[in-house]
């Protein structure tokens, strides 16, 4: 009969294999000796880096997505989700047969005709800018595009049939120095016949009244578009009607999707280009320099991850008259190895959750943190008079986390294989020679 003191408040045995047991307890190292007391100092060490990492990672990237997410939502209030044009030429003449169609589908919510030409604005004798100039009807352009919504003097109810108002991108305005009410001359290139006559031809002049100014808040557009009435854009370029369609989708994001089924389903000659189409230079741009972001940070972790090398290196050489104790025993190479893998692996992990938490949290509160920085520093990170965004956007996504902390992870075990691969060859003879 066993005794009550045998089993009195003696710790059960855990049910934990001896390789993690043992590898948490090298985790915890002693302070028994200065040596002990260093390696522990240097595994903090390796954790906080791989913490500092994680965090500046899951923040930077957070705000590049802000960022990134700012701007295309000030491009779209100037773009259409999709558009299609009747690549035949001469205009749709019944866009709105095709904007019926184009509404079958369910993500369709609203269409909007237009054209659009390129044309070389003048003021004065000296101020002359290129520019976009876009016909619109301001009623549908208004259900389509928040453009409408964006008069800064005037307004795009002035763009009537005949009436050739015209309004201007405020830096458009600004470059070519007029106000609402100026006159500017509109320069078209002829359409010649052949090449020779296209070339030879004087360009049409058509004098235009400043109704107003809008600011997008994107300089391509503040300073290079320009927006009249859809008849008289159309009368200008000699179509029968307007060039195409710009609709507007339930969900931006799947605007490439939604395209795609368009132009299936769409009767005729129709190219059909979404958002992220129109603007393919500048996206593809945002998504590599977020590549080359995520792979310079990662290296910050990597830096940490790979001091791992150097404890664990420290801890094998420290630890081998307990290796070969435990050899003695009977615990297999692979076993051993797995101790040492146990014990930078909860390094990496502890140090990646700790980053992570730490990350997040600065990451959701970006806008209370930037404000408080600013004002104990007494400066403007992003002036108003500079910049168009004059706050620190911050769009945490948890798919970037995920991203963020497997890699993290996976840098640590990688850490943790040549030292405990050293550990798995230690000779119990030779270790216990001097002991």
């Amino acid at each position: 009969m066993t005794s009550p003191s045998s089993t009195g408040s003696a710790p059960k045995p855990s049910n934990m294999p001896f390789e993690w047991l043992v590898g948490l307890r090298y985790t915890r190292a002693g302070k028994r000796s200065g040596r002990n007391s260093f390696i522990s100092f240097i595994s903090a060490i390796s954790m906080a880096g791989i913490a500092l990492g994680v965090a500046a990672l899951i923040v930077v990237l957070s705000v590049y997505n802000g960022f990134q997410k700012e701007v295309t939502d000030r491009m779209l209030s100037v773009l259409a989700h999709i558009e299609m044009y009747d690549v035949r030429g001469g205009g749709m003449k019944d866009w709105q047969a095709v904007a019926r169609q184009a509404a079958q589908h369910k993500e369709v919510r609203a269409a909007a005709p237009f054209v659009e030409t390129q044309a070389m604005l003048v003021h004065g004798s000296d101020k002359l800018r290129p520019a976009i100039v876009r016909g619109i009807l301001p009623e549908y352009e208004g259900k389509v595009s928040g453009v409408t919504r964006l008069a800064k003097q005037g307004s795009f109810d002035a763009l009537r049939p005949g009436s050739y108002n015209i309004v201007l991108g405020v830096e458009l305005a600004k470059a070519l120095d007029v106000t609402v009410g100026g006159k500017v001359a509109m320069a078209l290139a002829q359409n010649g016949t052949n090449p020779a006559e296209a070339l030879s031809a004087a360009p049409s002049m058509r004098i235009f009244t400043v109704a107003g100014t809008f600011e997008a808040g994107h300089n391509e557009f503040d300073a290079g578009l320009a927006y009249i009435a859809l008849e008289d854009g159309e009368r200008l370029l000699g179509f029968d009607g307007p060039f195409g369609l710009r609709l507007r989708v339930a969900d931006t994001q799947r605007a490439p999707y939604v395209a795609a089924e368009l132009k299936q389903i769409m009767s005729g000659g129709m190219l059909v280009r979404d958002w992220s189409k129109l603007n393919a230079n500048w996206f593809a741009a945002v998504h590599t320099q977020k590549n080359m972001m995520f792979i310079i940070l990662t290296l910050i972790v990597a830096v940490a991850a790979f001091n791992l090398v150097a404890t664990l290196v420290m801890t094998v050489t420290d630890k081998q008259a307990d290796i070969a104790i435990l050899r003695t025993l009977g615990a297999s190479p692979a076993s051993v190895m797995k101790i040492f893998m146990v014990q930078g692996a909860l390094v990496g992990v502890l140090g990646t959750l700790i980053g992570v938490t730490g990350g997040v949290l600065l990451a959701l509160n970006v806008d209370v943190i930037v404000p408080a920085i600013e004002k104990a520093l007494g400066m403007k990170f992003l002036s108003k008079d500079i910049y168009f965004i004059s706050a620190v956007p911050s769009d945490l996504r948890w798919s970037d986390v995920g991203t963020i902390a497997a890699t993290a992870i996976g840098l640590a075990f990688v850490a943790t294989l040549y030292p405990s691969w050293r550990a798995a060859k230690v000779k119990p003879a030779e270790a216990l020679r001097y002991e």
